[in-house]
């Protein structure tokens, strides 16, 4: 369902609350007319109550100019242990229970994958934007936790990817793993080669996975014997598409937007 149908599905049918929760920050989303309207971000705590889900509902839902009448919802989890709290947030939001990504949705993505069951719920939500927003073949990185590569090719099919750690991650496991090490603040270095610990470190961590990156889109590119767009998305999407020489377009609000095309997809 491309994006005018999808729209056309959800008018007149209230707001839909879209929860992508990730290791590290968990973004909400509102649909309005299948339309992607507000969005608000919040750190994702190890833990956290039904209660606590509800309330962190209702901040969002604060900050809206006018009040909105939430008709259903749809949540996507990468942390088993609180995605139940976030379901029953939305259930009593919503007034009925959300869809939840996982085996069994629709996706709309056509898929040459050993174990589609296998693929995060964040991965599928970018796979169902991506597919309705660019034409294929296109790389998709989201750079969070985790720096997931997604690739499709000429013929519209995901025929795998990547997985590396991210950004925040690799500078907290320096930090770990050597005790005179501070963790570093993540901002590009005036010049690659560091004069001091800390450059020398800041360099490291932020030149290495824009390096990273560009390095395995040329080995996909050559895989796939074509270069394609390079769709960068996630928390640290925009610092890294400014250093890189690969990526050609940045949408931060993709997972959220797939959200959306899974719901218009899954709730007709």
């Amino acid at each position: 369902m491309r994006g005018e149908e999808r729209a056309r599905s959800q008018e007149g049918e209230g707001a839909v609350l879209a929860v992508d929760v990730g290791n590290s920050v968990t973004n909400l989303g509102l649909f309005e007319a299948g339309e992607l309207a507000a969005t608000w971000t919040a750190t994702t705590f190890e833990r956290m109550t039904a209660d606590e889900a509800r309330s962190r509902v209702a901040s969002f839902l604060s900050t809206l100019e006018e009040p909105v009448e939430v008709a259903d919802g749809i949540v996507a989890s990468v942390v088993p242990s609180l995605t139940d709290a976030w379901v029953e947030a939305v259930r009593a939001c919503a007034g009925r229970r959300p869809l939840v990504v996982g085996p069994g949705l629709k996706t709309g993505v056509k898929m040459r994958y050993n174990d589609p069951g296998e693929l995060g719920a964040d991965r599928v939500a970018d796979l169902a934007a991506a597919r309705e927003t660019y034409e294929p073949p296109f790389l998709v990185v989201d750079l969070g936790t985790t720096t997931n590569f997604e690739v499709v090719d000429a013929d519209g099919v995901f025929v795998g990817g990547i997985i590396a750690p991210g950004l925040r991650l690799a500078a907290r496991a320096v930090a770990d793993a050597a005790a005179q090490l501070a963790v570093v603040d993540l901002r590009a270095p005036a010049s690659v080669i560091g004069k001091n610990t800390r450059e020398a470190m800041r360099s490291g961590i932020v030149m290495g996975e824009v390096a990273r990156i560009d390095g395995l889109v040329d080995a996909v590119w050559r895989e796939l014997g074509c270069e394609t767009p390079v769709i960068a998305t996630g928390e640290d999407a925009r610092a890294m598409a400014a250093l890189s020489e690969r990526v050609t377009d940045v949408d931060e609000h993709l997972t959220l937007r797939g959200l959306g095309v899974l719901h218009g997809l899954n709730r007709r």
